[in-house]
């Protein structure tokens, strides 16, 4: 392999990581059975199951402040702020922007990530009016599921019926949130060469139409799209753009 293919496929793999916490994630899970691909990773897979839930909870000052920095003050400043309960989310702070801030856990992963248990996790993100309307509710699901105890195969199972059911909204049009957190811990892998386990970036959430339609994942484009493992119980894309700034306006690495 040449040295441009491998810069290549190490720039692609870099943006698959980005992508580890964010609700649609559950998009890229089959739906009825964990996918082998999973069931090969058991024996190192270093959280096989969820970790007490303690663990998982923040400080509430820490964890209101983490989520207002996904996006500008500009805009997260008059945002609503949702904290981590021993039932699922709970509104910290009310806001008159239509936008709403959280933070999210590992469970907001890819079923099939090794690091959907992590306790360490932390995913900064804050939602555009659309997106709360219309993604935020697979978060509220999903949580208030896995801290009643379920399964990841009866999560997918619930997402699955919910969506054919329409108990769960289909994407509004220019759904989007900004992921620019520069505290965000994404997973254990560093993320860019100094050592961050985030890459500022925003996503933009469309229903299926495929990475062409934005020139996405082509040579020198700024946008990825989430890769599609089959499936998915959500009808949803998600498109990826680095921003190369924190929310506060510093530089952000991009590798």
């Amino acid at each position: 392999m040449d040295r441009q293919s491998r810069s290549k496929n190490e720039e692609t793999m870099k943006r698959n990581q980005v992508i580890a916490v964010a609700p649609v994630i559950v998009a890229v899970m089959a739906c009825f059975a964990l996918p082998q691909r999973m069931q090969g990773q058991d024996n190192k897979n270093p959280y096989p199951s969820m970790a007490p839930v303690d663990q998982y909870m923040m400080d509430r000052d820490a964890e209101i402040s983490l989520a207002r920095s996904a996006a500008p003050v500009s805009i997260s400043r008059d945002a609503k702020v949702l904290v981590l309960g021993p039932h699922g989310y709970e509104t910290a702070a009310e806001g008159k922007n239509g936008f709403v801030c959280l933070v999210e856990r590992g469970w907001l992963n890819l079923f099939d990530n090794s690091e959907f248990w992590d306790p360490k996790v932390r995913g900064a993100v804050c939602y555009n009016p659309p997106a709360a309307r219309s993604i935020l509710p697979i978060t509220y699901m999903r949580t208030e599921m896995v801290l009643a105890g379920a399964s990841k195969i009866k999560i997918a199972e619930r997402e699955k019926e919910a969506y054919t059911n329409k108990q769960l909204p289909a994407v509004e049009q220019g759904a989007m949130c900004y992921m620019m957190a520069k505290q965000s811990y994404l997973n254990d892998k560093p993320l860019t060469n100094d050592g961050a386990h985030d890459v500022a970036h925003l996503m933009f959430y469309t229903p299926l139409i495929g990475a062409a339609a934005w020139g996405a994942n082509l040579p020198n484009s700024p946008v990825y799209l989430n890769p599609q493992f089959g499936g998915a119980p959500e009808p949803i894309d998600v498109f990826i753009v680095l921003t190369g700034t924190w929310s506060d306006g510093s530089p952000a690495p991009l590798e």
